[in-house]
């Protein structure tokens, strides 16, 4: 089972041999720090929306339901399915889902187990940056013995927050502008740090981290006192040979990367993205952004 780092799963029901989901795209009250929230879109009532989990070969129906005030449509990033469910009405037979409405994806996963995302793909200049996205994860088979103890997935999102003096956090609730490139606020999994998640491991463990990245940046990973290996990216596996060591790596808008490590080296390490505008809030002074820590348990008490 994905730890989704503070994200509900979705779930579903069985019925026929179809697994049937409910999504709700709806506007959304997100806490991106303690007293600082944004009036933004997402699913489900949250931002990131709730991850999808599936295994290849489940045919799925995904209903999605329209409680915005305009058209929307999802499209599921990286999965191979038939035209008409891709999610794209522009310029594909899928339909745009008018307010109120809704539309049923129904196909078979035939990718194999990797990391994906679903995202708005109508207006997406304002829907996409007003929160509307989240994971979509091909588990490895139930009974495939795996040598991953923590499996952790952060998505990476970007937000221009209106009636803010730049340099000042004034607790309240506040307006998304999606149209601006003044961004303001950067997330891991919705929150800004202090207020964002640790990711907690045990010494002696195997670590995977899902990264995904839904903004309009790249944002360069860093991972403190540990190397990591890169083992997949936009859902496809790397194969033993082709496998690579970094401590750094840059996820650019779309992509999905699949990072391991083994945790041989206690305490409370940064985990963070290196551009440096994106570890502050509004650009106070303290670190803030798109920061979390790796956390060895024995280190928090």
């Amino acid at each position: 089972m994905v730890i989704t780092q503070g994200i509900p799963n979705l779930p579903y029901v069985l019925k026929d041999g179809i697994k049937y989901f409910n999504l709700i795209a709806e506007p959304v009250t997100n806490p991106l720090l303690s007293d600082i929230y944004m009036r933004g879109w997402g699913y489900n009532g949250t931002i990131p929306g709730p991850t999808i989990q599936v295994y290849q070969g489940d045919i799925v129906n995904i209903r999605v339901y329209n409680k915005l005030a305009e058209p929307t449509s999802v499209h599921w990033h990286g999965l191979d399915l038939p035209n008409v469910m891709d999610g794209v009405p522009e310029v594909e037979p899928s339909p745009k889902i008018e307010p109120n409405q809704y539309f049923d994806y129904r196909y078979k996963i035939i990718n194999p187990p990797g990391t994906h995302l679903y995202h708005t793909h109508y207006h997406t200049a304002k829907q996409e940056m007003m929160g509307m996205g989240g994971a979509f994860i091909i588990l490895e088979p139930p009974q495939k013995q795996t040598h991953i103890q923590r499996d952790y997935f952060v998505l990476l999102q970007e937000f221009a927050l209106t009636g803010l003096s730049k340099g000042t956090l004034p607790a309240g609730t506040y307006n998304v502008n999606p149209m601006s490139h003044d961004l303001n606020f950067f997330t891991m999994n919705g929150r800004c740090f202090p207020f964002t998640e640790h990711l907690l491991v045990e010494r002696g463990e195997n670590i995977r981290i899902r990264l995904g990245n839904l903004g309009m940046n790249a944002h360069p990973i860093h991972l403190h006192g540990h190397q990591f290996i890169v083992t997949a990216t936009d859902g496809n596996s790397f194969s033993e040979n082709n496998q690579y060591v970094k401590n750094n790596i840059l996820v650019a808008p779309g992509e999905t990367y699949d990072i391991e490590f083994y945790t041989n080296n206690p305490g409370i390490w940064p985990f963070h993205c290196h551009i440096p505008h994106h570890l502050t809030n509004n650009f106070t002074v303290n670190t803030g952004g798109m920061f979390s820590t790796v956390s060895y348990l024995n280190e928090m008490k």
